[in-house]
């Protein structure tokens, strides 16, 4: 028990000396990846339907 009241402490020393992301910052990254996670979502649809036309092509 001891061991884990001494890690506990030891974690929180650490986490007061983080520094911490402002609520902008995130916000901003947060739609820097959604933007860029629905662009490539886009670009695989397309390519994988012109690959599926291609092979329907190539096969019939």
């Amino acid at each position: 028990m001891k061991k884990i009241k001494k890690f506990l402490g030891e974690v929180l020393v650490e986490l007061k000396k983080t520094s911490w992301s402002t609520k902008e910052e995130v916000w901003g990254s947060t739609w820097i990846v959604i933007i860029t996670v629905g662009i490539l979502a886009v670009f695989i649809g397309v390519v994988d339907f012109l690959l599926s036309q291609l092979m329907n092509f190539i096969v019939k």
